[in-house]
């Protein structure tokens, strides 16, 4: 499987990202994934639609991606978290 490259973006690109970023990292090492996490603003991630495999943001976004997009505002709230890396996972190991 090749290494999947992954956004992480929030509104600044610094402080919810680095949450999940610090997540998903921890879950790809659990399940012997090979990815390349990117933090970044959700204003940047034009700039990746030709490398990117999946966008994981807290930030709201009404844009159309390449790729899967999946909403992370669980790990702020606490509220879906399990569900939420689910999703994660299973788009990873796609």
């Amino acid at each position: 499987m090749k290494k999947k490259q992954v956004l992480v973006a929030c509104g600044a690109g610094i402080a919810t990202s680095t949450v999940v970023n610090g997540a998903i990292e921890e879950m790809a090492k659990e399940n012997n994934l090979k990815i390349d996490l990117v933090q970044l603003k959700i204003a940047e991630v034009g700039a990746y639609l030709d490398t990117a495999d999946l966008l994981v943001t807290t930030a709201m976004t009404k844009k159309e991606y390449p790729f899967e997009v999946i909403n992370a505002r669980a790990f702020l709230t606490g509220i879906g978290i399990k569900d939420t890396k689910k999703q994660i996972l299973e788009a990873l190991q796609k």
